[in-house]
């Protein structure tokens, strides 16, 4: 009975996602067709997958043909040449063409292609040169709460609820209740087969904490990005770069003299070689390896973003050739299917970052035994059990 029940709220809720697409593409062309071209489909998705000053939750067409944004507005904090100023994102009207000057403790401000701009003091509109560069305006350093902002004070909340009270749980032996349930096979998961395996049994408890926090993090953070909110959290650089930054900064820090050995001077190379070795090793190192973990997160979470917002604009783009109900059918069924794909695509991205960081400090911190007997040209002299684990 249970089987029927879900299987009837799951064909409701496509129902109602089919009638509603339906409607929402019919009256996007009624309104004057503003997003039935392939320019502004494309703005719209590169729009959805930047960072914005604004929490829009959904926008429409008027019957007037006005474009209309619901949403809330997000505070400005920003340094100019007077100093800190702040004020609201709603100064700019979601205008994002420097046509809306703000003006604000005797400073002028425009916002040209999401950023913010300081105008210079006899300036009355934004100037641009045939590069499409402002010309009487400069950038400002910008400290503003913006969408990702939100979306990371909002998971820190949530995860510091969370684990605070599976942590009151276990401190006091009890049972976890309620949705402690489901955090502790995942933590207990990311433990036994993330941090201990990689790591060790000797000093896996002490970076536990941390690989739990980056695991639940960006896997939260990417199923947030699959809601209508539009939150593209780990599809921003600076947000994926602060994460290989921290990895770096912990197995940076916690490299024990064997791996320092190993990088600046590899025993058991030629003397001639091992400069050049150490160069690439500290390349690797310092580079490659936090520059792996940013790109690789930021360009599937971006990619899967791209891709669905794609899908969902043929009800758009192909609405005159397959009709409204034909071109939505087409661009819902794909999309659910991308997007349910991406589910499992936020699972797996997070668990590769956690992996990798995990790999990257297990390393870091891995112990040497240095009582191996050597031959006469100083090579290590494997021990019988060395050997037979090896043909194992």
């Amino acid at each position: 009975m249970k089987i029927f029940q879900q299987s009837f709220k799951f064909l409701a809720i496509v129902s109602v996602l089919f009638f509603s697409t339906a409607s929402f593409a019919n009256s996007s062309t009624e309104g004057g067709g503003q997003i039935d071209t392939k320019k502004e489909v494309e703005d719209y998705i590169l729009h959805h997958i930047q960072d914005s000053h604004d929490f829009s939750l959904f926008s429409y067409t008027s019957d007037a043909g006005e474009r209309k944004h619901v949403g809330f507005p997000l505070p400005i904090i920003i340094w100019t040449s007077n100093g800190l100023t702040t004020f609201m994102s709603s100064k700019f009207h979601h205008n994002d063409d420097g046509h809306v000057i703000v003006e604000k403790n005797g400073l002028k401000f425009a916002k040209i292609h999401s950023k913010i701009y300081e105008l210079d003091a006899t300036a009355s509109e934004v100037s641009f040169d045939k590069d499409h560069h402002a010309e009487n305006a400069h950038k400002v350093l910008d400290f503003s709460i913006t969408k990702s902002v939100v979306g990371v004070l909002l998971i820190g909340l949530l995860m510091f609820f969370w684990f605070s009270r599976l942590a009151r749980q276990y401190k006091k032996k009890a049972i976890p209740t309620g949705f402690s349930r489901v955090l502790e096979p995942l933590v207990l998961y990311v433990r036994d087969e993330i941090a201990r395996p990689n790591i060790g049994e000797k000093h896996y408890r002490k970076f536990t904490g941390y690989l739990l926090t980056v695991f639940f993090f960006i896997w939260i953070l990417n199923l947030l990005g699959l809601t209508p909110f539009g939150f593209n959290v780990t599809g921003q650089l600076a947000v994926t770069a602060c994460l290989a930054i921290f990895t770096l900064i912990i197995y940076t820090t916690s490299g024990n003299k064997d791996y320092w050995m190993h990088i600046l001077w590899m025993q058991d190379a030629p003397w001639w070689i091992r400069p050049i070795l150490a160069v690439i090793e500290l390349a690797g190192t310092f580079i490659i390896k936090p520059f792996s973990l940013l790109v690789r997160l930021f360009a599937n979470i971006s990619a899967g973003h791209i891709v669905v917002m794609s899908l969902i604009a043929i009800m758009f783009t192909l609405k005159e050739s397959l009709g409204v109900v034909g071109a939505t059918t087409l661009s819902l069924v794909l999309s659910f299917f991308i997007t349910l794909i991406e589910v499992l695509v936020a699972f797996l991205q997070a668990y590769i970052f956690t992996m990798l960081s995990a790999l990257f400090i297990g390393m870091a911190v891995a112990e040497h035994d240095h009582d191996h007997a050597h031959d006469e040209q100083g090579q290590e002299i494997p021990d019988a059990e060395d050997v037979r684990g090896d043909f194992i």
